[in-house]
């Protein structure tokens, strides 16, 4: 299975867990997909009435740098720990 196939695999994974994953958790998953699927981040963080826009922006700004493949690579690997948290 190649990685794209992998990252596929655990994204679809991470919507069927049997429990919904912590704040903290939900945020790791979301910058690394969105490190995986766009790339570094690529605005200004949103203001201050924006409270969803910050902690999206907040969970993906400190991906920045990675390659998708290393930042598909680590969804996959906290995918993996999530299924054993929760099961699937």
């Amino acid at each position: 299975m190649t990685l794209q196939e992998s990252f596929l695999k655990a994204v679809e994974e991470s919507k069927v867990l049997k429990e919904r994953p912590g704040k903290d958790e939900l945020s790791e998953l979301y910058g690394l997909y969105k490190q995986s699927t766009v790339g570094d981040v690529d605005h200004e963080r949103p203001g201050i009435l924006n409270f969803v826009g910050k902690l999206k922006w907040d969970a993906w700004i400190p991906k920045k740098g990675m390659t998708k493949e290393e930042a598909m690579a680590a969804y996959v690997a906290e995918v993996e720990k999530l299924k054993e948290k929760y099961g699937i």
